[in-house]
């Protein structure tokens, strides 16, 4: 088969799916490309969501990533697909329709893990889509609120940096002993929650949501059975799960999200990649040589630089492109811009090389084995160019072994 001309169907209107058909008609492929998303909206910037959409009043339009008639592509918005038929090549939509192809990607990212118990008829938000932000904006701005935050990643952290700047009485409740301990140790999770003491959210560590009061609104919540706290609009930032519900009977491999090879082939559940079906973004764990397990990287540039792989696997199947990224992604806190590259979580040691409250400025390098995987700077940009270099370096290394 000609690959430059196959029929390509595009499952997931993210970042990652975007650039996939970027890519796929960089690479010179002219066949057809269907995109499906299960959101009512082209393609648009999700990282906004927890940071300056909360304090504007922009829409989509806004966020929109590109204008999509340049890439030609059949475009299908508000779709679900709800089954995968490898062996027939074909995606069931929920309406239906069965879309046939040559190539698959899937490019369907993640959704916010909600709380499982019945929740409270209103004030209780999640931040993953448009209309999550959408919701959530529209609380923060009808009057000064009591906002109860249940999570401590960068979500959980950014959304409580933006209400506290919009005036709100914020509690920022996580598991650990520190916002992002897990993700980014603990001396760089100390820095944060002191950014948070200073600018007056109160924080609450080693705090597990059990409950959740209220009727036609949220009242309040307990944590850890016996901690009420008065909260009149609570966010749930506890994580992600992979949207693979649609990919159970397909035959590939799904342990906490889609698997993927170093090549961005989806893997079948008999060990052996899929000839004819990738991934890309926030769906898919993969091997890293950086990493002691699979990988998931809920970051922008993944969705990216992962498309990118994946367009040119599709493409030329029989010469797959590795992937082996230089992880990075970035965060602003009260004005702070924080920026890291590699694998911080990956770390068994860190050296903290500056850390300094007054001048807002952090600077930590992660190791495992004495080998650097990661780098996490604060107001330090600079600084992550020669990590950046460094992990790189490694990285090439790796793959002339």
């Amino acid at each position: 088969m000609n690959t430059q001309s196959m029929r390509v169907v595009i499952v997931g209107a993210s970042l990652a799916g975007l650039n996939t058909a970027r890519a796929l008609r960089a690479e010179g492929h002219t066949g057809p490309i269907t995109l499906v998303g299960e959101e009512p909206y082209s393609p648009y910037d999700r990282p906004p969501l927890s940071k300056e959409f909360l304090t504007s009043d922009a829409g989509h339009d806004s966020l929109a990533l590109a204008d999509t008639g340049a890439l030609g592509l059949t475009e299908l918005y508000g779709r679900r697909a709800v089954h995968l038929g490898p062996r027939e090549r074909t995606v069931r939509l929920e309406d239906g329709q069965v879309l046939p192809y040559d190539g698959l990607v899937i490019a369907t990212g993640a959704g916010a893990r909600s709380w499982p118990a019945p929740l409270p008829a209103a004030g209780v938000h999640t931040i993953r889509t448009l209309a999550d932000a959408t919701a959530l904006r529209r609380d923060l701005g009808t009057a000064r609120r009591r906002i109860l935050i249940v999570g401590g990643g960068f979500i959980g952290s950014e959304a409580a940096a933006t209400a506290r700047e919009l005036g709100h009485d914020v509690v920022l409740a996580y598991p650990g002993p520190a916002p992002l301990h897990r993700a980014i140790g603990e001396d760089a999770a100390s820095f944060v929650a002191e950014l948070h003491r200073t600018a007056g959210v109160s924080i609450v560590p080693f705090a597990t949501l059990t409950a959740l009061h209220g009727q036609q609104r949220v009242t309040s919540a307990t944590l850890n059975a016996t901690h009420q706290v008065s909260a009149d609009t609570v966010l749930l930032a506890l994580g992600a799960t992979p949207h693979t519900g649609w990919l159970t009977h397909s035959g590939l491999r799904l342990d906490r999200g889609l698997v993927t090879d170093a090549h961005a082939r989806a893997m079948r559940t008999d060990g052996r990649p899929h000839p004819r079906i990738v991934a890309a973004g926030d769906v898919t764990r993969f091997p890293h040589p950086h990493a002691t397990g699979l990988l998931n990287l809920g970051h922008w540039s993944n969705a990216v630089e992962q498309a990118r792989t994946a367009a040119r696997t599709l493409l030329s199947p029989h010469a797959p492109t590795a992937y082996r990224p230089v992880a990075s992604f970035w965060s602003t806190l009260y004005g702070v811009r924080f920026r890291a590259v590699g694998l911080p979580r990956e770390a068994d040691s860190a050296e903290t090389r500056e850390h300094d409250m007054e001048r807002r400025r952090l600077d930590v390098a992660y190791y495992r084995d004495g080998r650097l995987v990661g780098a996490l700077t604060a107001n330090r940009a600079a600084r992550i160019t020669q990590y950046r270099e460094q992990l790189a370096e490694d990285l090439a290394t790796v793959a002339r072994v």
